[in-house]
């Protein structure tokens, strides 16, 4: 029997479609499956595992950064996109057509600045404490959150007390020392402060430093550097080219041998100068348990100079820490007399404030030897055997050391500035690559100085009034391009410009507020005048004759009697201020008219208190 095969199903199709030849001719053509597909998938497949691997390796980067790197490529990472983001948002909206928007402009970058800054912590609150110490001549966003930034931290857990301890002394705490408090007494951004005992008996602060602060130093201040380079491409005054003198100086102080150092050499200076001896004090430093990271020190009962309260009950009288026998060699007994009957300490806030601003003259004139982070925290007040204040200072890790030929012209500087030789300032300041003496000279003495006296177009009358001469109100715009154009001549050579300017000009603006905060008891700028004017009469050069020295005396006791002019101005101004203007202060007068200096000669809206701590 003859059997006809099965077709197989691709004859059944092409069978089928040899019938319809004509409709597969005129159809669109579709490719089929290996031809297309295979390269398709192989692409996902390939992107696909591309970012697996980048996903994983940035999952294993976080990780390794988070737990071995205390986050320190992250910190980076963030500061960049900030900066990239905070120029993008300068070179789209920073434009005439757009003045009215500059100030939500600034208050944006201010704002992404300050968080970067807090939310980084470490070295960064350092950073932003250097920025802040020159914000009177930024925008207003830039002065309310800089003025005063803080530097406090949570403290971190005793576990990594005790591996510090192990790294730096092969002991835990506890074996060095006869009594160790784990709960910090203060935490800071960079270390906490441990109370402890030592087996002799003695009450020591053991201050530590965040294990998190050692690898996070080298790349927060290359963030540091990002951050000046900003800095320079947004406002007008140049900053960049101090990055390498600051950074070196903020390594220094993550080293806290150094820092005992500074103390010790302080502390001799001080006990040198009898004048200070006994109305400022350095807590011994105890080098046997000092390290690189841990340091040890004196335990010191008092007030400190950032609780107004407790000043206000030391200086009127009241219940307030006193002295240890300890501290005072027997006389601890005495100092709790004193506070049981309530009495004040002698000279109040005038003593206070007139050792501070004598303390740092000193440094700055005489021994060329400055601490530079006087704020409030950093001092302690207790009382002497005599019932006098005594100011104890603290933390030394930021020290500068000034070049003995800028010392002096420095010192001339301020006593020609009082003398109204403007010769002299124009002279050393053009010197130092600065092209404009008379907003140098309004700067350093953070009061306005009216250049020529003859003239109403340089400097201010000092009551903020003025509107410069301008015929109508400046657009935001305006106002920066003003500024700009007015600083562009003031750093004309940044090779000539001695560095630790910027390190003075931010101890003596905090001193100002230190003084401000409690009322100006003291005339600051008379007393830091007098101290350069006697530099230069007991410090002469090496190679000055004899001759010269009997001159620089002559000279000495002229500007004293010049100086009994500006004593005068200081009390009528306090007893004018005080019934015209209730309880403001001789630093809140030199404020307001350095407002008025600002308004006038740029068209800046300074904000009250700027210019303190």
């Amino acid at each position: 029997m003859f059997t006809i095969p099965k077709r197989s199903p691709r004859v059944r199709i092409a069978l089928k479609t040899s019938h319809n030849s004509h409709l597969i001719n005129n159809a669109p053509r579709y490719s089929t499956s290996s031809s297309l597909s295979k390269p398709k998938r192989s692409l996902l497949r390939k992107t696909g595992r591309a970012i697996g691997y980048i996903g994983l390796g940035i999952g294993v980067t976080y990780t390794i950064d988070k737990y071995f790197n205390a986050t320190a490529i992250g910190r980076n990472v963030r500061t960049l996109f900030t900066g990239a983001i905070i120029a993008a948002d300068y070179k789209l909206n920073f434009q005439p057509e757009k003045s009215d928007k500059i100030p939500e402009l600034q208050e944006r970058v201010a704002e992404r600045l300050y968080n970067l800054i807090t939310e980084n912590g470490g070295l960064y609150i350092k950073i932003g404490q250097m920025i802040g110490a020159n914000t009177a001549l930024l925008p207003p966003a830039f002065q309310t959150r800089f003025g005063k930034l803080f530097d406090d931290a949570p403290q971190i857990p005793y576990h990594q007390v005790e591996n510090v301890f192990l790294k730096e002394f092969g002991k835990m705490p506890q074996e060095v020392f006869d009594i160790f408090i784990e709960e910090a007494v203060a935490s800071a951004s960079l270390a906490q402060v441990h109370k402890a005992r030592l087996k002799n008996g003695d009450w020591v602060a053991v201050k530590i430093q965040k294990p998190a602060v050692t690898k996070q130093v080298e790349w927060d201040l290359a963030g540091y550097k990002a951050l000046m380079w900003i800095y320079d491409y947004l406002f007008p005054l140049p900053v960049y080219f101090l990055a390498d003198f600051i950074s070196s100086h903020l390594r220094d102080e993550l080293d806290f041998a150094k820092e005992a150092s500074n103390a010790l050499k302080t502390k001799a200076l001080i006990e040198s100068t009898p004048s200070l001896a006994s109305r400022v004090y350095v807590p011994k430093v105890y080098l046997e348990y000092t390290t690189p990271k841990i340091m040890t020190a004196e335990w010191i009962d008092g007030v400190r100079l950032s609780d107004k309260k407790m000043v206000k009950k030391l200086v009127e009288g009241g219940p307030v820490p006193e002295g240890t026998k300890e501290n005072w060699d027997g006389a601890g007994e005495v100092g709790r007399k004193w506070r049981d009957k309530g009495k004040g300490v002698k000279g109040g806030n005038k003593a206070i404030m007139q050792t501070m601003v004598d303390i740092f003259s000193a440094q700055i004139f005489m021994w060329g030897f400055i601490h530079c982070d006087p704020h409030p925290g950093n001092f302690i007040i207790r009382r002497t055997p005599s019932n006098k204040p005594q100011l104890v200072l603290l933390d030394h890790g930021l020290y500068i050391t000034l070049d003995p030929k800028f010392r002096e012209e420095y010192a001339l500087l301020w006593k020609s500035l009082l003398t109204l030789d403007y010769g002299t300032v124009a002279d050393i300041t053009r010197g130092w690559g600065i092209g404009t003496p008379d907003l140098f000279a309004s700067a350093t003495l953070m009061k306005p100085v009216r250049w020529d006296p003859k003239s109403k177009k340089n400097g201010s009358n000092g009551n903020g009034n003025g509107n410069g001469g301008e015929e109508r109100q400046l657009t935001q715009y305006e106002i920066a391009e003003k500024m700009r154009e007015k600083l562009k001549g003031f750093l004309i050579d940044t090779d000539k410009m001695p560095k630790a300017l910027a390190f003075l000009g931010r101890n003596m603006r905090i001193v100002q507020g230190n003084n401000a905060s409690f009322g100006s008891p003291v005339n600051r700028i008379r007393i830091t005048a007098s101290w350069a004017s006697r530099s230069l009469a007991s410090h002469p050069s090496e190679n000055q004759a004899l001759s010269q020295r009997l001159v620089a005396y002559y000279r000495h006791i002229v500007y004293l009697s010049i100086m009994l002019s500006m004593d005068i101005a200081f009390y009528t101004s306090k007893v004018w201020g005080y019934f015209t203007r209730g309880e403001e202060g001789w630093e809140e007068q030199i404020e307001r008219g350095m407002r008025g200096f600002a308004k006038q000669n740029f068209g800046v809206e300074i904000a009250e208190g700027a210019f303190n701590a």
